[in-house]
């Protein structure tokens, strides 16, 4: 699997991954985390103009997707039950999906983030199990609980340091 830069005419597309991520979400018990439309085609599509969406690619398929920012994430800046471990410049995993065709999809983002940066942060759902069984192979600690500015709902929020 290789990891670039998401393009513009990629867009439905990816889409498409994010609807079928959504169906085994809810398939596994998350049917609240992103809901029926999150993330919203707009975001997407200012996050690949941007240059920080990224495809996760299978013998020439996109298989996967996520966003990835180094900079500072404006929900990080609250947390509670909990603490961030480090305060030093990070990086930001939101938004990663899968199309369920190829396993290790989150493995590889994750060790590629992992190249990018020394220190990363990202969140889930409480009820996204799948996600957190990765995290913690991946060596992620929680460090508390997050608010999301976009509609209030919380979420369980980890960090890794090389």
């Amino acid at each position: 699997m290789i990891i670039r830069q998401a393009r513009i005419d990629e867009l439905d597309a990816i889409i498409g991954i994010f609807e079928a991520a959504r169906r085994y979400m809810r398939s596994q018990g998350n049917a609240s985390q992103w809901g029926d439309e999150y993330p919203p085609r707009e975001l997407i599509q200012e996050e690949i103009v941007a240059a920080h969406f990224y495809c996760v690619e299978h013998c020439g398929e996109v298989v996967g997707v996520f966003s990835f920012i180094v900079g500072v994430e404006p929900t990080y800046a609250v947390i509670y039950d909990g603490k961030w471990h480090y305060d030093k410049p990070y990086g930001v995993i939101h938004r990663l999906a899968s199309n369920g065709k190829v396993r290790g999809v989150a493995d590889v983002c994750f060790e590629w983030c992992k190249q990018q940066h020394p220190y990363l942060r990202v969140d889930t759902h409480r009820d996204n199990k799948t996600m957190l069984q990765i995290m913690d192979r991946q060596g992620f600690v929680r460090s508390g609980i997050i608010t999301l500015s976009r509609n209030g709902d919380t979420r369980i929020a980890f960090e890794w340091k090389k």
